[in-house]
């Protein structure tokens, strides 16, 4: 799957989501990159995605002008992973949903209970 095909799934997974969740989403970017480097994945993992910043739960009333929080999405890992076309399109939307679950302060040990993990 090639670049653009990847940031194609990664769109039409957004645009799937229920119109609740995107209208929720205030302040963030949406980026996918071939993988994550030393900063991004200091102790070489492997992510498939990443969240970076403030959980919409954790913001107050005075949450204002801050630069926008982003979801990573990595392509490489995911194409590593050597799934079909469907499963790794299946994945790559579980990878962004995943991490959108952080935004809205899931954590990791939740979103295992849910499996999603």
């Amino acid at each position: 799957m090639n670049l653009s095909q990847f940031e194609a799934v990664v769109r039409e997974t957004m645009g799937g989501l229920p119109e609740w969740v995107q209208n929720a989403l205030d302040n963030i970017e949406i980026l996918v990159i071939e993988e994550a480097d030393d900063d991004l994945d200091p102790d070489g993992e492997g992510l498939l995605g990443l969240y970076l910043g403030l959980p919409l739960t954790e913001r107050g009333v005075d949450y204002a002008g801050e630069l926008p929080d982003v979801i990573y999405i990595f392509r490489q890992p995911h194409l590593e992973l050597g799934l079909p076309p469907d499963e790794l399109r299946d994945e790559i939307a579980r990878t962004l949903i995943h991490e959108v679950a952080h935004y809205f302060g899931i954590d990791d040990d939740h979103l295992d209970e849910i499996g999603w993990g």
